[in-house]
């Protein structure tokens, strides 16, 4: 997507969306253990260093949630938004992101609203 020139927020909801979505699947009928699994090798690198760090922040975000340990991937201070990215578009709610964007996300230049990780 990122080759394709996708804008921004589709990668955001087909990919970082997904690999949530695909976890929540995992970890409801398979255990945390199977679900952290799926956390263990770093995916290869999409082409954009925003997406990039949103996928380790939303590893560090879900070990740190569910309780599982941390993969070290997560840690290397490449995966850091350049430039900073607001998911959202509205830029109203860009002052709220930067409040509401768990710790794991702000710390990479990564900013979501409260509900961004919300499923239903």
């Amino acid at each position: 997507m990122v080759a394709a020139e996708s804008r921004l927020q589709d990668i955001w909801r087909h990919a970082v969306i997904q690999m949530l979505d695909d976890y929540t699947s995992v970890l409801r009928h398979q255990g945390a253990e199977a679900a952290s699994a799926m956390w263990v090798d770093r995916p290869r690198p999409s082409g954009d260093r925003r997406v990039d760090a949103a996928l380790a922040a939303l590893g560090e975000h879900l070990a740190r949630r569910d309780g599982w340990q941390t993969p070290p991937w997560v840690r290397d201070p490449a995966l850091e938004a350049v430039p900073w990215w607001f998911v959202t578009t509205l830029k109203g709610l860009h002052p709220r992101a930067l409040v509401e964007s768990p710790l794991s996300f702000r710390k990479r230049g990564v900013f979501i609203t409260g509900g961004a990780l919300q499923r239903a």
